[in-house]
């Protein structure tokens, strides 16, 4: 008999369910997924019915929910943290204490009476586990690996900001941890919140805009903020940080240090970003580094797991890779709280006796990552019918032929295939594509797709057996979570002398490589490498675009626009379709031309619905 457990995550941000059948993944999704709010943090309910129904099953055939951390012990820390910042954190802790006493300290309570109003059956027991034991759960037990180094980065669970363990077989081993206050992901979202973007949400726009910089406060951060030592643990300084407080990252102690007031959301950018970017980027990386040479020498292991927000640091991970510190390196593709969701099912089912079935075929037990909703030809047929929406109907071969034509001609293509991504990038599954080799796609896709900031880079897929024609990448990199430099035979030889004292944005206008749509201005890229067996549709039409162009590569952004999740279903796709300049649309096995469409009208203007990321 199937041994299944529901893994959820909740009321922080991006809430998500998963399940687990006998320890491997067979379905999981972010809520925002559904209720089309990014970063949604409310109970999971619509995640949790689509998880059910994906196997066929209700709540009486489960036999425990995870729920991804211990809310009694988190409760325990936020007391604490508001009884030693007394009086001065009074006003944020008259505001968010009320809810924490009614209900957020018994959270699984919470969890209880929201399943059961679900009406999906009978709510078996509800554990809770250790947030930092879900992230190392959800990276190593579906990793590849027999046994493994286990490091976990975010910026806090019930008191871990840190956790190093070990892996091996069924069993994970806690060997080391920080704890809060400090924290390397409070640390880099204070820089995110002091450069203007929001807080667990804007933390990738940060590592995008490092590379316009240089690393001049570099020191500053070490001399007054952070102590590092050789083994790669630290301290921070809390004379210069706000979040122990509860109501903002930074106060006047920051300002001070870097020369004046917190930029303004939606200002513009000045060098002074650019240049604190690069420098807490550099910091981080360096605090990594000393983590992951801990980890090997404490484990003695070759290979490295990883998971936890700061797991989303593709530039760090590649910084990692690139020293050769481990010989492979495996990535949570969910890595932030999302996948806490997974690990804490996982946790529990290989607790009670899963194997790890997946160990035997020498890959991954994440399926790609595609544990999300599918459509297939007959809904989404019915869909375009019942709308009456032009379309023409392709072969799996035809399609792929007539994809890559377009894509050749510089048209910009929705794709939208099989079952959804877990995890916040769009892996080839709800995907936005175009043509690397145009130097105008990055600013075409930014502006007047994305309706996004300029600065922002795209991501390279590249046929796996292809990659290292393109990117000097020495393991695959599945789930787009390693950033790699662009090969040197691709690279413009005279790029930096038209520079010609260009900084910051300007740096854009000077095409780096032979694929510019992908190249960021360190010559560096964040790869995808996509194989058969992980994404076949997703294959077969990089095959085909590389037998028309001779190229390899594409373009892959998330579909969606600026502060929308990621597309689910049919509708959300065609919304996305008509709302931008996006040339045309695959859904399934159908071909949507945007000349061929009638004229999209809607009441008032989407983009006020929609909060900026």
């Amino acid at each position: 008999m199937t041994d299944l457990v529901l893994g959820l995550s909740a009321y922080y941000h991006d809430s998500a369910a998963a399940l687990v059948a006998d320890g491997v993944p067979v379905a999981a999704a972010q809520e925002e997924r559904f209720s089309r709010r990014r970063h949604d943090s409310d109970f999971p309910a619509r995640a949790i019915a689509y998880c059910l129904e994906e196997a066929g099953a209700t709540l009486d055939d489960v036999s425990a929910v995870a729920y991804y951390e211990d809310p009694a012990l988190k409760y325990r820390r936020v007391l604490s943290t508001f009884t030693a910042a007394a009086p001065r954190a009074y006003s944020s802790f008259a505001r968010t204490m009320p809810e924490w006493q009614e209900w957020k300290r018994d959270a699984t309570g919470e969890v209880r009476r929201r399943l059961e109003d679900l009406g999906l059956g009978r709510v078996p027991e509800i554990r809770a586990r250790q947030h930092h034991e879900s992230h190392a759960a959800s990276a190593f037990f579906p990793s590849p690996y027999e046994s493994a180094a286990v490091l976990c980065i975010d910026g806090v669970g019930e008191w871990a900001t840190t956790t190093l363990w070990h892996g091996q077989g069924n069993r994970l081993d806690s060997l080391a941890e920080i704890r809060f206050p400090h924290s390397l992901g409070l640390l880099y979202s204070a820089f995110t919140y002091f450069c203007g973007f929001k807080v667990d949400s804007g933390e990738y726009k940060l590592m995008g805009l490092a590379p316009y910089g240089v690393p001049r406060y570099e020191q500053v951060i070490r001399e007054r903020l952070i102590d590092i030592k050789p083994d790669g643990s630290f301290r921070l300084d809390m004379r210069y940080f706000e979040y122990l407080r509860g109501e903002v990252m930074t106060g006047r102690g920051f300002e001070k240090l870097f020369g004046g007031p917190r930029r303004d959301a939606e200002g513009p950018l000045t060098e002074r970003e650019f240049d604190l970017a690069a420098s807490v980027q550099k910091v981080t990386e360096d605090v990594v580094i000393k983590l992951a040479r801990t980890a090997r020498e404490r484990t003695n292991e070759s290979r490295l797991c990883l998971a936890g927000g700061v797991a989303l640091n593709c530039v760090a991970n590649g910084k990692i890779i690139q020293e050769g510190i481990f010989d492979e390196v495996w990535i949570q593709p969910a890595a932030g709280d999302a996948g806490g969701a997974l690990g804490a099912a996982l946790a529990v089912a290989h607790e009670s006796g899963a194997e790890r079935a997946h160990l035997g075929g020498g890959r991954d037990g994440m399926s790609g990552s595609l544990l999300g909703p599918g459509y297939d030809d007959e809904e989404i047929a019915a869909y375009l019918e019942r709308e009456g929406i032009p379309h023409q109907r392709l072969t799996p071969e035809k399609l792929a032929e007539s994809v890559a034509e377009v894509l050749g001609d510089e048209k910009i293509v929705g794709w939208f295939q099989g079952r959804m991504e877990f995890g916040p990038r769009a892996l080839g599954a709800r995907s936005i594509l175009g043509d690397p080799r145009s130097p105008k796609m990055q600013s075409a896709m930014n502006l007047k797709i994305k309706f996004r900031e300029s600065f922002r880079p795209f991501a390279p897929s590249v046929l796996d057996t292809d990659v290292k024609d393109y990117f000097d990448l020495e393991q695959e990199s599945p789930y787009m979570l390693v950033v790699a430099p662009v090969a040197q035979a691709l690279r413009i030889p005279d790029a930096d002398a038209q520079l010609d004292g260009a900084s910051g944005l300007d740096l854009l206008k000077v095409p780096r490589s032979t694929i510019p749509a992908v190249t960021h201005v360190d010559c560096s890229a964040r790869v995808q490498t996509v194989s058969a067996h992980n994404n076949e549709p997703y294959h077969r039409l990089l095959t085909a675009f590389k037998a028309a162009t001779g190229c390899a590569v594409l373009v892959n952004t998330s579909f969606n626009v600026r502060g929308e999740p990621i597309v689910s279903s049919p509708a959300d796709a065609y919304t996305c379709f008509m709302r931008t300049n996006i040339d045309y649309l695959a859904m399934g096995s159908f071909l949507l031309s945007k000349a061929d469409q009638p004229q999209w009208q809607e009441a008032g203007d989407w983009r006020e619905d929609i909060p900026l990321d």
